[in-house]
């Protein structure tokens, strides 16, 4: 039985064993606006690692590799968790960019922000469709989901 995705919550006190970082965070869709990609552009929707972009309860994001490499997951207060996926010519040093839907859902739901993030999983350099897919797809038998990376 699939049930409804609920956002994973880790306790407080287990938040504070992850390194927390300060970065600028910014948001961007997979349109032209942010990409130069139309949507029958053959590259449309697809990050740098070459996983489609997504709004879940894992997300994908971009980040400076030298600071956050490829499958790296985020903690990012007001947004939730994100996945490192893809680059971005203006995201070097501490900046992330966030994936969102629409351009109307980063300006009303996000604009630019410093906030403190916490690096649950530093990743290797790569990521998979099917890795964001098991990212997502985490259950508990009581119908909540876990984070468990």
């Amino acid at each position: 039985m699939k049930l409804a995705k609920a956002v994973p919550v880790l306790h407080a006190d287990k938040m504070k064993q992850y390194d927390e970082i300060e970065v600028t965070a910014t948001g961007y869709t997979a349109g032209v606006e942010s990409t130069g990609k139309s949507p029958d552009h053959p590259q449309y929707g697809i990050t740098y690692s070459g996983v489609k972009v997504r709004r879940d309860v894992f997300s994908t994001i971009a980040a400076d590799r030298k600071v956050f490499p490829i499958g790296t997951v985020l903690h990012i207060p007001g947004y939730g968790y994100g996945v490192v996926a893809d680059t971005g010519s203006a995201i070097k040093g501490k900046k992330i960019d966030l994936f969102f839907e629409t351009t109307k859902q980063v300006y009303d739901e996000w604009g630019k922000k410093k906030v403190k993030v916490r690096v649950i999983l530093k990743g290797n350099g790569k990521l998979t469709e099917k890795e964001l897919n098991r990212l997502n797809d985490l259950i508990l038998e009581d119908g909540r989901r876990k984070l468990s990376v």
